[in-house]
């Protein structure tokens, strides 16, 4: 009788555990592969936003030197003006749309008198006591006033407000600095900022669109005496000081805002020199 034994198969259930192997294997591929496919998409659709972005941000700087080189130009009838139109170009596939506002048509805190600024306080109805308390505050800030107080005498009453520090009788280096003055308030300050630059004359243009600063010059010449005439703007100026707001509106639904203020010559060489470059 021979000894010999027959060949017996794997049993069953270890076909079916390599079936489930093979299955959960696949399973695992597949959700590598959605997940590379999905990060693929994800770093495709972000870089396309990032040359969207590059774009129309190149875009918008170019407009904003077109602007300048416009309001630079010799010849009169060609020269732009600043004076608070909207234009628009196309500069590759970005459409931008250029404000342009001459600075002379707003106030300079580092430079108005009380007076104006009480006017201006007064014309986005701030009550009479405290404009007249805020244009004081505001003169002694910034070293104009016409009788500024002493150190000590600043910082008694800044002490007495629960305010730690005094004015440091010096230009403001921008406008948020107003929110220091004592008595300020952000409501205030957001309704007097569109109106205030830190780069204009002494007095605003005679030639302005805004009423707001046309009631602070209407109540400044009421309330004092003028020592100088507010400046005349306008067509034929050799030099402004100009605020150019460009929007553009890129491929993709991008969009790139630039505000810059620029002193601009007309003269032969065509200077300008930029103040303020603000993204």
């Amino acid at each position: 009788m021979s000894t010999a034994r027959g060949f017996r198969g794997a049993p069953a259930h270890c076909g079916g555990f390599a079936i489930l192997l093979v299955l959960w294997v696949l399973v695992l591929i597949a959700f590598i592969v959605g997940h590379v496919a999905a990060t693929a998409r994800s770093e495709l659709k972000i870089s396309t936003n990032i040359e969207a972005n590059a774009a129309a941000s190149a875009a918008v700087d170019g407009a904003v030197y077109h602007a300048i080189f416009d309001l630079s130009e010799l010849r009169l009838d060609q020269r732009w003006i600043a004076d608070g139109s909207v234009r628009e170009l196309r500069i590759g596939d970005s459409i931008i749309g250029l404000r342009v506002n001459d600075e002379a048509v707003r106030i300079n805190p580092n430079l108005a008198s009380a007076s104006l600024l009480e006017g201006l306080l007064l014309a986005v109805g701030t009550e009479q006591e405290t404009a007249a308390d805020l244009a004081d505050g505001i003169t002694q800030w910034v070293g104009s006033a016409r009788r500024p107080r002493s150190v000590d005498e600043l910082l008694a009453e800044y002490r007495a407000a629960g305010l730690v520090y005094a004015p440091p009788q010096a230009p403001l280096e921008s406008i948020d600095e107003l929110i220091r003055v004592r008595g300020m308030s952000a409501e205030v300050l957001e309704a007097i900022r569109p109106h205030l630059t830190l780069f204009g004359p002494r007095e605003p243009s005679a030639i302005t669109a805004d009423s707001v600063v046309a009631a602070a010059v209407a109540f400044a010449d009421r309330s004092s005496a003028r020592t100088s005439s507010p400046i005349m703007t306008g067509v034929g100026a050799d030099a402004v000081t100009a605020r150019i707001v460009a929007v553009a509106h890129g491929p993709g639904n991008a969009e790139v805002k630039r505000t810059v203020v620029a002193r601009i010559s007309a003269g032969a060489t065509r200077e300008y020199s930029i103040l303020s470059w603000g993204r």
